[in-house]
């Protein structure tokens, strides 16, 4: 599973890494067991050779020799003139000649190792030997780490006729071939040492140039946006695959840019219906007691009335009243749609919050800052804007609190300005927590909506961030963060 985690530029690094290694393994291998072979070969044809002369020698005594030719009389055809010691010194071999039974009839060592000096042939090599079609039989085997060949072969009149068996004891000597294989194999692992390091080197550049438009087209992937402009990649040293990928790539950016013209256009449309309804139905709840009035006000009105003058006064007051909720209805829906400008002068916060408290009456509200001059660029009337919709809300929040309390801070950190304003209010439940920043979204009788919206909307265009921790029934800290 861990190997399934690997980049790509690693797998190629590693793999190519594996190849050399795999291969440098391989024709080593191949190379003992070569050597191997060509030594069995070696020592196989040698041992031939060896025969074959020694058997000339055997048939030109034979030819030679005083003696009646028959198997009683080997051992004193051999032994004149030390034939057989000769024979032995000449060709640097063991001679054993036994019977045709497998008793031993003469030797030119009577002292060998025992697994080569038996006297008596034993009987499953004499049935192989008499089995064979070349009458020849080739024994292999290892004695103390050392290998051996033996062959059995037939000593035969003029006529062909068996007289006895040739025995030769073969010691195969490997040292030769052990010391040449072993300083091929110091040379080819320098060779391979040095190509290793080579592979290491070509494959971490080859592996690079090869992931490297891969890389690219990663990036731009991961940089890909439905709320921005995506820009397309142009490579001209592609291969075929890349570029199909390339191409399958800009596709889907022109086909993203299309959709994102699509879906914005969608959502503005939508969103100016769902406007419009709020409007509208924000506009209908005044206008419904105004045309009650009205129509109250006709049916009753009576121009010689006493008190035609205190009731024209009273209907006035109704109207007025309805429309100035009407006027601030126009109004929060104005502040909401325009966008805050941003003018970043320097502001000293706590002197621009308290003069935004001065507006309450409530002698609940309490402000508190830990330094009388905390600077920080934003604009003036948005920042009064953020500190009255928050304390509204805060006094909203007790209508129904025995002992009411606001407390406004302002705190300096490292980096930023940090505004909190706390109420020991009703608190917000945890279903309203996810939606307390929606535009629309009031858990007042009356209201849009629109005042935490708005401050949010105005906060995060100045970089800042709005946050807050609340307890139902205990109360809310709504706290305010942006840039100094």
């Amino acid at each position: 599973m861990k190997l399934l985690k690997l980049s790509l530029r690693t797998r190629i690094f590693i793999s190519m890494i594996l190849l050399v290694l795999g291969a440098s393994i391989l024709i080593a291998g191949v190379t003992v067991y070569q050597y191997k072979e060509e030594a069995e070969a070696y020592h196989r044809e040698r041992l031939e050779r060896k025969e074959t002369a020694i058997r000339e020698n055997i048939n030109f005594v034979l030819a030679s020799t005083t003696y009646m030719v028959n198997t009683e009389n080997i051992p004193s055809i051999f032994k004149q003139n030390q034939k057989i010691y000769e024979m032995s010194q000449v060709h640097e071999m063991q001679i054993n000649i036994y019977d045709l039974e497998g008793s031993l009839l003469i030797s030119s060592k009577e002292n060998f190792f025992k697994d080569t000096t038996d006297y008596q042939i034993d009987k499953p090599i004499l049935a192989k030997l008499d089995a064979s079609s070349n009458r020849r039989y080739l024994l292999k085997g290892e004695t103390n780490g050392e290998k051996f060949q033996s062959s059995y072969t037939y000593i035969t009149d003029q006529r062909f006729k068996p007289l006895a068996i040739l025995y030769l004891p073969y010691l195969q000597d490997d040292s030769v071939l052990n010391r040449d294989l072993n300083d091929f194999l110091m040379r080819l692992g320098e060779v391979y040492l040095f190509m290793l390091a080579l592979a290491i080197i070509l494959s971490y550049f080859l592996s690079k140039y090869i992931t490297k438009s891969l890389k690219i087209i990663s990036e731009k992937i991961n940089q890909t946006r439905l709320d921005k402009r995506n820009q397309k990649i142009e490579l001209s040293n592609a291969s075929e695959e890349i570029y199909a990928l390339i191409s399958a790539y800009n596709s889907m950016i022109d086909e993203l840019e299309e959709s994102a013209v699509k879906l914005a256009t969608s959502e503005r449309e939508q969103a100016w219906r769902e406007m419009a309804k709020q409007v509208a139905h924000e506009i209908k709840n005044p206008l419904t007691p105004m045309r009650l009035s009205v129509q109250s006000f006709e049916r009753r009105f009576d121009r010689h009335d006493p008190e035609i003058e205190h009731k024209v006064n009273e209907f006035c007051d109704t109207l007025i009243n309805q429309i100035d909720t009407m006027s601030s209805i126009a109004s929060a829906f104005s502040n909401f749609a325009k966008m805050p400008a941003q003018q970043n002068e320097t502001l000293n916060v706590p002197k621009i919050t308290k003069l935004a408290l001065d507006i309450f009456n409530e002698n609940y509200i309490v402000f508190n800052s830990e330094k009388e001059e905390i600077l920080a660029k934003f604009d003036r009337t948005q920042l009064i804007r953020v500190v009255t919709n928050l304390v509204k809300n805060a006094i909203q929040a007790m209508d129904e609190t025995e002992d009411p309390k606001i407390v406004v801070s302002i705190d300096e950190e490292p980096d930023n300005v940090c505004i909190s304003v706390c109420d020991n209010g009703q608190g917000i439940t945890e279903e309203n927590r996810e939606k307390i920043f929606e535009p629309k979204f009031t858990t007042k009788s009356s209201g849009m909506g629109l005042g935490l919206a708005m401050v949010k909307n105005i906060v995060e265009t100045y970089k800042g961030s709005i946050n807050f921790t609340s307890k139902p029934g205990k109360g809310t800290i709504f706290k305010v963060r942006f840039p100094k």
